[in-house]
């Protein structure tokens, strides 16, 4: 184990209707007025809206509503919710929804006490401050409800770049599995792909060893891909939904990569020009990059035996090629698009959308291994 620092202060409410709680968690956090963040009107038909509002006004919490957040958030929109943040001087930021959702708000929840511009943080600016954040969570996948991170497309740049700060850690976190329970097949796999790239990142570009890391990460992916099989089966299945949620968050909370010493995320670096591109959504982007990278890592890490681990403790078979196809075979099982062409990505972009990759490729410091020309070659393995 390499040393590390291991600091989460995000308070979990984990259960069925304990979204009626989130008027009193912030009241007793000293919370008077928030900006109310969603997305677009899925939490009104569910009668998700109507609880929040009830529990803010039982509580005498006042709310401002910003709605309108999309699937991979834009700059644009963001923006604007920090405007309202300063207008209505809120002191605290409230998101109810998915990871898109979470992202957004924590933005707007930087934006807000700055003096300069949002995408500045995004652009490596330290966050030194930030309105404190209570989150609803209606969509598990990203583990944003228990994580300092937050991504945003720059519509005009087309970059899908990202904050980390301890800054933006949400104070207090409602989960609620039956909430997810109206997820669409579709959402449900990327959701699934997306929790397993989160912990594959650290798993494969990790130094040897940390046997307790890896079993942790393999626990995480067989319990994503076991409750991924028995919800595409019963959507309505609470226990299967709970189990999925919890492995969701712990997948990217900071608990399995903790004293792995360094690692990349060269899976996410790439996929962020395609949903930045073409606004695709980010697990189907990292469904279609994944198995690519792997064949292509496969032969180049210096943890070749890494592979043959998860082959065998993943899926029940030896070698590596023989695990990759198996996760790519489980991906196209649950409906994940596996080739640029099943996302409508014509495979003469390559070129284009690896320069992209390569900006933020710089910027995560992992410009000297994966320059334009690399990531081409890793792309052309899923055209």
């Amino acid at each position: 184990m390499h040393d590390f620092i291991f600091h989460n202060p995000t308070r979990i409410i984990f259960g069925r209707d304990k979204e009626r709680e989130i008027g009193a968690e912030l009241k007793a956090a000293g919370v008077r007025k928030v900006l109310f963040v969603y997305g677009l009107n899925s939490i009104v038909r569910s009668g998700l809206f109507g609880r929040i509002v009830a529990s803010l006004r039982e509580s005498g919490i006042e709310f401002v509503e910003f709605g309108g957040v999309v699937s991979n958030p834009l700059l644009s929109h963001a923006r604007q919710g920090v405007a309202l943040a300063r207008a209505e001087q809120v002191d605290a930021i409230l998101a109810v929804g998915g990871g898109s959702v979470l992202d957004e708000a924590k933005g707007i929840a930087v934006g807000a006490l700055a003096d300069e511009d949002l995408w500045a943080f995004y652009e490596g600016r330290e966050v030194e401050r930030a309105l404190p954040l209570f989150t609803v969570l209606t969509i598990a996948a990203t583990g944003s409800e228990m994580n300092g991170n937050s991504v945003i497309t720059n519509e005009a740049t087309k970059a899908k770049w990202n904050i980390s700060s301890i800054h933006v850690y949400p104070k207090v976190s409602i989960l609620n599995p039956a909430l997810t329970c109206s997820v669409p097949p579709d959402y449900t796999a990327y959701s699934a792909v997306d929790a397993i790239a989160h912990v594959i990142e650290g798993y494969f570009t990790k130094q040897p060893g940390s046997r307790l890391q890896d079993r942790l990460v393999e626990s995480v992916i067989r319990t994503v891909i076991e409750t991924t099989d028995l919800i595409m089966e019963d959507p309505d299945n609470y226990a299967a939904r709970a189990e999925f949620a919890w492995a969701a968050t712990l997948a990217l909370n900071g608990l399995t990569p903790a004293g792995i010493g360094p690692y990349g995320f060269p899976n996410h670096m790439i996929e962020h020009s395609l949903s930045a591109l073409y606004d695709i959504a980010h697990g189907a982007g990292l469904a279609i990059v994944m198995p690519a990278w792997m064949r292509w890592y496969s032969g180049r890490t210096h943890t070749p035996s890494q592979f043959d681990r998860f082959s065998v403790e993943i899926f029940g078979v030896r070698g590596a090629a023989a695990g990759i196809d198996a996760l790519e075979q489980w991906f196209r099982k649950i409906g994940a698009p596996v080739r640029l062409a099943e996302a409508a990505i014509p495979g003469e972009d390559i070129e284009r959308i690896a320069e992209n990759a390569a900006r933020l490729a710089k910027r995560w410091r992992l410009g000297d291994a994966y320059p334009a020309a690399v990531i081409a070659e890793i792309l052309q393995l899923a055209a």
